[in-house]
């Protein structure tokens, strides 16, 4: 007897309508669909950076779609009156599945302004601003890296060492993670694919199931530390539990704005697994200050000069500043994608910390059942305790210890009340430089 033969009447549509989800989404490829080919950074290096790239409009347009977007917008539509239909408005998982399919639409909107001011209003929507603020009165995401930088810069010179040493070929590495995630993933029948590509900007990135390697990129020994626990157990690790939901298989594919709560869910696992590092720290807060300088109106050229400013050599200045400006024109506004680092830490930070506060750390693991928003958490719990989603089975360690988790939670709600300052001053005589 199958999964399928064992549900419910109402299990069999939520994962009818789940399914439509997933097969409607998986042509919609944002990151390829907005990337830069070689030949822009070649003529900017030829230009010795003295030319703004030749992204416009029309550079969009002569790299269509794989799919009409009015069709598209129209299917993920019919599946929305098909949620109110057959499951109500005052529906837990229908609510989840409509705002999906309505990020979705977004999404679809954002990609067909692609080379427009259009474009980054809409990536805003989805991802966020560097001056959103977090409550009323609250700094701002670009008050973080300001506020960081001074620190950083200071943090960058002394700390330096031997597992800094960027000794490692894309080879070596990718077969170093190989290893790890055959012994985190034990028991799965397939291994997670580690592979090498020339078709990514970033030094890895995760799919479902694997993780990609650039080629012609070196590596320490803390990078593929941080690869393995951000990319292995929470980005893979989440698509992997997704994959296995036999109902909800929607939450094997996470919409755009999903992505603030994976990114800061892989930052806080790097924190709490001390896989982190200053200079770590300093790319996140970096690409906060020049999202922010973009969206203040500066161009590509003084967004590359920033980070050329920051010591950053050419060739990484140039993907920084291209991961910001893709999707728009040079002299157009942000992607704000990569603000999801930092502004998801801070949110699941501070509801780790809450959770704990009001007795709820047994829903923190939700956080890891696929490829959640942190806001459809609650749902999420209730759907565990009821059956319809299955609990996640790759947790990190430091996350299936709760008693551990929480102690730490519990001195930090006291310690996030005193004043660094006001302690700088009774410390002065023991801190001096």
């Amino acid at each position: 007897m199958n999964q399928e033969s064992n549900l419910t009447a109402q299990q069999k549509i939520i994962r009818s309508l789940s399914d439509r989800i997933v097969i409607a989404q998986k042509p919609i490829q944002i990151l390829d669909a907005i990337k830069w080919t070689p030949d822009i950074k070649q003529d900017f290096f030829k230009n010795q950076f003295k030319e703004l790239p030749k992204v416009n409009a029309d550079y969009y347009n002569k790299r269509p779609l794989s799919y009409d977007i009015q069709d598209k917008k129209a299917e993920f539509q019919s599946i929305e009156r098909d949620i109110n239909r057959l499951l109500g408005q005052f529906s837990g998982v229908g609510g989840i599945m409509l705002r999906m399919c309505q990020e979705y639409r977004k999404a679809l909107s954002m990609l067909k302004a692609r080379g427009s001011a259009d474009f980054s209003n809409i990536a805003i929507d989805l991802y966020g601003s560097s001056e959103d603020a977090f409550y009323p009165g609250a700094p701002v995401l670009k008050d973080l890296a300001v506020l960081l930088s001074d620190t950083l810069s200071s943090l960058n010179q002394h700390l330096v060492s031997e597992l800094d040493e960027k000794r490692y070929t894309s080879h070596q590495a990718a077969e170093m993670l190989r290893q790890r995630f055959s012994e985190y993933f034990k028991g799965r029948a397939q291994e997670v694919v580690v592979e090498q590509s020339d078709d990514i900007i970033a030094d890895a990135a995760a799919g479902a199931d694997r993780v990609k390697m650039r080629s012609d990129a070196m590596f320490s020994e803390r990078d593929i530390r941080l690869l393995e626990v951000h990319e292995g157990w929470v980005h893979v690790g989440t698509s992997l539990n997704g994959a296995l939901q036999p109902i909800c298989t929607f939450l094997g594919k996470g919409t755009p704005s999903s992505v603030i709560t994976q990114e800061g869910l892989s930052v806080i696992t790097e924190i709490i697994t001390f896989s982190s590092f200053p200079r770590r720290v300093t790319r996140i807060t970096n690409r906060i200050r020049a999202i922010n300088m973009a969206e203040n109106g500066a161009n590509f050229i003084e967004v590359f000069n920033y980070f050329r400013e920051c010591g950053i050599g050419e060739e990484d200045s140039y993907s920084h500043t291209v991961r910001i400006f893709r999707g728009s024109t040079p002299e157009g506004g942000p992607f704000t994608k990569d603000l999801a680092y930092a502004k998801g830490f801070i949110l699941i930070y501070n509801y780790m910390r809450l959770a704990v506060q009001k007795g709820l750390v047994n829903h923190i693991p939700a956080l890891f059942v696929g490829k959640v928003k942190l806001e459809d958490l609650q749902i999420l719990y209730e759907l565990i305790e009821e059956g319809t989603v299955m609990p996640p089975q790759y947790i990190p360690p430091h996350f299936k210890d709760l008693a551990a988790l929480s102690s730490w939670m519990c001195f930090s709600l006291f310690l996030n009340q005193l004043d660094l300052k006001k302690l700088s001053e009774n410390y002065r005589h023991i801190l001096h430089s």
